[in-house]
């Protein structure tokens, strides 16, 4: 785990409940680090104890999901030899150096055991582009078995702004029809949840519920010490083969705390805080904070007065 986060989307360079889409340099597609032992291992406990709330696919994406795993098992080794290394038919990852062989498992299952991101797969049909397959295990409140055939402008639905009929929905939907194979784009938001799990599954009728009631997710006194960021880079390529999206999931968790250690931190901390306050009651409501943002934005305008 890093001193200091990886990404910062809430400095000011994005803005909430906005596409924010950028060209991605291929040679950066997927993105790895110390943690990646840990991340692959829960993984592994994930797809062993509960390998249906974790794992979805449509039977006849085989040949993208096969497509997703090529692409990896020729990008990793040469863009970090440092932790892949091939060895006969399998490949050597992390500093366990685990073996991934092609164990007759779902492809995408196998592509998930080398890399810490999620893998998504969208397929264009009659009503738009749809979840085909995936691999979740970091879900930041959703559900994968509620999204598994489900239109992007559907599974989008619970995000203000970005429901069916929406012009953010029609926006998206013609990004997807005109992604070229060449051009991946990437994004990245942010959540603040409470403790470091990575698996945080929520169900729609979850969600309803917690909009209604709105509890606190931080009850202890001391915000800042339970408060954790959680950053989603996420990334969109088009495979060249099959036409399908592949959408990747990066997640990243740092204590809130860790900003204090930023070199910028009065201005990220300030800028979070603002971008917190600044939030409607829908969009608290849908990130879960309506009951603790003041609390929260309150820890974050500490941290940066204590910079200065």
């Amino acid at each position: 785990m890093s001193v200091t986060p990886t990404h910062t989307p809430y400095d000011g360079s994005t803005k909430p409940f906005t596409i924010g889409l950028k060209p991605l340099d291929l040679d950066e597609w997927i993105e790895v680090d110390d943690d990646i032992d840990a991340y692959l291992a829960e993984k592994d406990r994930l797809h062993a104890q509960i390998p249906d709330k974790v794992f979805v696919e449509e039977r006849d994406t085989r040949q993208a999901q096969q497509e997703v795993l090529d692409l990896l098992a020729s990008y990793l080794p040469s863009r970090f030899p440092e932790t892949y290394r091939r060895d006969g038919d399998a490949l050597l990852v992390g500093r366990t150096r685990r073996q991934i062989l092609d164990d007759g498992s779902p492809p995408l299952l196998i592509a998930a055991r080398l890399v810490q991101e999620d893998l998504v797969l969208m397929r264009k049909g009659e009503d738009g582009w749809r979840l085909a397959a995936a691999t979740l295990c970091f879900p930041a409140s959703w559900s994968l078995q509620e999204k598994i055939g489900r239109p992007l402008q559907d599974i989008h639905a619970p995000v203000p702004g970005f429901g069916r009929g929406t012009r953010t929905a029609d926006i998206i939907g013609r990004i997807f029809d005109n992604l070229a194979a060449a051009r991946p784009v990437e994004r990245r938001n942010w959540s603040l949840q409470a403790g470091g799990d990575l698996y945080k599954p929520l169900s729609g009728a979850e969600r309803t519920e917690r909009a209604v009631v709105r509890p606190s997710r931080f009850p202890e006194a001391d915000i800042a010490a339970h408060a954790f960021m959680r950053v989603e880079r996420q990334t969109l390529r088009k495979l060249p083969e099959s036409g399908d999206i592949l959408f990747t999931i990066r997640t990243y968790l740092d204590p809130i705390e860790r900003l204090a250690r930023h070199p910028d931190r009065a201005r990220i901390a300030a800028s979070f805080a603002d971008q917190l306050a600044a939030l409607e009651g829908s969009q608290l409501d849908y990130k879960g904070l309506t009951a603790d943002r003041d609390r929260l934005v309150s820890a974050l305008r500490t941290i940066a007065a204590d910079a200065t």
